[in-house]
């Protein structure tokens, strides 16, 4: 079934695509200046130190930094582990990692990190902005402990 000119119903659709239109526009320009960001998408500088692993390598957080494990290690642009690093993360999920280890940790909406209690022994800064990592390996393995 199609609308003739003449049709009351036709002359009721112009008016009302006529009246979204100026509503989107007027919407879209509120959104600009009026909307807050999302709690998403705020920003946080961390800080990471992984000074006191031996011996001295690289680190990266993947998404965030450059990438080391395919990366020559003299060459690369991936942060020392000799030197404290600090990135930006928005809130989520990230992981740590070395050429030799890597472990989960999480910015939460605070702006603050969280990671697993297993990790305690090798890694601090739970519920701060500074991710300390003591241990050049997080999982048992034979040998002696570094802790």
């Amino acid at each position: 079934m199609s609308l003739r000119r003449s049709d009351p119903w036709y002359r009721r659709r112009d008016v009302l695509s006529g009246v979204g239109a100026l509503g989107l526009v007027a919407v879209s320009a509120l959104w600009g200046t009026a909307m807050p960001a999302g709690p998403y998408s705020k920003e946080y500088p961390i800080t990471v130190d992984p000074t006191a692993l031996t011996p001295p390598t690289r680190w990266y957080v993947p998404g965030v930094t450059p990438h080391v494990a395919s990366l020559d290690p003299d060459t690369t642009d991936a942060f020392s582990t000799t030197q404290r690093g600090e990135i930006t993360l928005k809130p989520g999920r990230y992981r740590f990692g070395t050429f030799t280890f890597d472990f989960p940790f999480v910015l939460t909406l605070d702006g603050v990190l969280d990671f697993s209690p297993s990790l305690d022994q090798c890694v601090e800064g739970r519920g701060s902005r500074t991710l300390t990592v003591r241990c050049s390996r997080t999982q048992p393995y034979g040998g002696e402990p570094e802790y």
